[in-house]
């Protein structure tokens, strides 16, 4: 059974993919966030930035769904917790998943995730923009200003899978 914190910290970003907040995840909510995503960026279809952030979101769709209910077309919160409660065992999967989104959140392509990298995600997942410096700041371990494809595979492995409540992976998407 999940935990108060991966309740309260998934709880967070599943209200943030239920893009018509009737409760329950489908594939047309997250052709809203591709497209939130894909404005954000400024990647007309066609473009490989819009490919790339279609692929990622879609593909976070197909992959909950399978797992949640292969057969169905809905997810709710209780499959998305179901699901979570699993992925510490599942360390390969969570990493492959966070190589995807890094790449989706690294705009420019030079291999680490800048502050401003970072805010556009959180705006990307929640469509309202925020200042994050403070987040980053916690998130960015070794003080560097930016986050490394290892340190932000980390950082999400730490927010699916984790339970310690004082790891900073639990920010990857804000205040739980």
């Amino acid at each position: 059974m999940a935990s108060d914190l991966q309740r309260r910290k998934i709880a967070k970003v599943f209200s943030a993919m239920d893009a018509d907040s009737d409760g329950k995840l489908t594939e047309s909510d997250f052709r809203a966030l591709t497209d939130r995503w894909t404005a954000l960026r400024g990647a007309d279809p066609g473009s490989d930035a819009h490919a790339l952030l279609t692929a990622v979101m879609m593909g976070w769709w197909a992959t909950l769904l399978a797992a949640a209910d292969p057969d169905g077309e809905t997810v709710v919160l209780a499959d998305v917790l179901a699901v979570a409660e699993r992925l510490s065992g599942m360390s390969e999967a969570v990493v492959g998943t966070a190589h995807a989104m890094f790449d989706a959140v690294d705009r420019d392509g030079d291999g680490e995730v800048s502050v401003a990298e970072y805010g556009e995600m959180i705006e990307g997942w929640t469509g309202s923009a925020e200042d994050v410096s403070e987040i980053f700041a916690q998130l960015d371990t070794n003080g560097d200003g930016r986050l490394s494809r290892e340190e932000f595979s980390a950082l999400w492995f730490e927010f699916w899978a984790g339970d310690d409540a004082d790891a900073p992976g639990n920010l990857v998407f804000g205040t739980p």
